[in-house]
């Protein structure tokens, strides 16, 4: 299970907390409280703890139908993103992000272009990278979940490729994380990593890219034993490979499974030279209107 993935007896609790007056005033004055400890980083695991328990709850209200949007309006998960700006090791600081990283994995769940532009406009990327780079391998799941899931949207694709800076930047640490995977494998981990690969070869310019900068590990069979119980995993792989050694001018291989909603953006059109026939996942892109 994620750990974004609320419980179904707590599907009543978003909207109590939203509609109980003064009750989101408290919960952001438990957030602000803790600014002062992260820098210089002397959060305690006690006062690490509590704000967790707050941000969890903030997360029921990412996670319902009823609350989401309103969450957004009143943007409220900006209350949460210096959290992910944190550097310590400490299990606090680390308890902290993958936690804060739950709120943020809610909302990238639904596959909404609305919410990556959300997500986007609040530098949520930058900030992922960060805990992919230096994270433990729950957090690095988490933001690399993210990630995958705003890139499965058109936008979010068109982002990420828009500047050498941005899709070198997120290869670069994709690159830095397969090579990490080689000493401690984590399956969940390397699925999510692969998806992104496949995703980016859904632009012509990434696609020619990662011709050349690949890791070699994925090339190899390197991790071939992890893909005994990941069927999934593999067929990512494989059609990652199959677009990378495609002649110029074929549309990228579809991925397996069905589509997990990467979402057209009205009139964003291929990004960056993008192919305009394919996405990574299987079936149409589903066009917002």
């Amino acid at each position: 299970m994620l750990p974004f993935q609320i419980s179904k007896t707590s599907n009543d609790l978003a909207p109590l907390i939203w509609n109980s007056f003064g009750t989101i005033a408290v919960l952001l004055q438990e957030i602000i409280s803790v600014y002062p400890a992260l820098s210089p980083p002397t959060l305690s695991p006690s006062a690490s703890n509590r704000a967790c328990n707050v941000v969890a709850l903030l997360q029921s209200l990412a996670s319902h139908s009823e609350t989401r949007a309103l969450f957004l309006k009143a943007d409220i998960p900006r209350y949460l993103y210096p959290f992910l700006n944190t550097t310590s090791d400490a299990k606090s600081f680390e308890y902290l992000r993958s936690t804060t990283l739950s709120v943020i994995g809610a909302l990238a769940k639904e596959a909404d272009t609305e919410i990556v532009d959300f997500l986007l406009e609040g530098q949520v990327i930058p900030l992922c990278l960060r805990v992919m780079e230096t994270g433990r391998e729950l957090s690095k799941f988490v933001a690399t979940y993210i990630v995958k899931r705003i890139v499965l949207d058109d936008i979010g694709l068109q982002y990420i490729c828009a500047t050498p800076e941005r899709f070198f930047g997120l290869a670069s640490v994709l690159e830095s994380m397969v090579i990490a995977l080689e000493k401690e494998p984590s399956a969940r981990l390397l699925k999510n990593i692969v998806h992104c690969y496949l995703r980016l070869t859904d632009n012509n310019l990434a696609l020619v890219a990662l011709r050349a900068t690949l890791p070699e590990a994925l090339k190899n069979g390197t991790f071939d034993h992890l893909f005994i119980d990941e069927p999934a995993t593999r067929g990512y792989l494989q059609n990652l490979l199959e677009n990378l050694a495609a002649p110029d001018g074929e549309a990228p291989h579809p991925g397996p499974g069905p589509a997990a909603g990467g979402a057209s953006h009205p009139g964003s059109g291929p990004a960056m030279g993008g192919s305009p026939g394919g996405s990574s996942e299987a079936g149409p892109s589903r066009v917002r209107r």
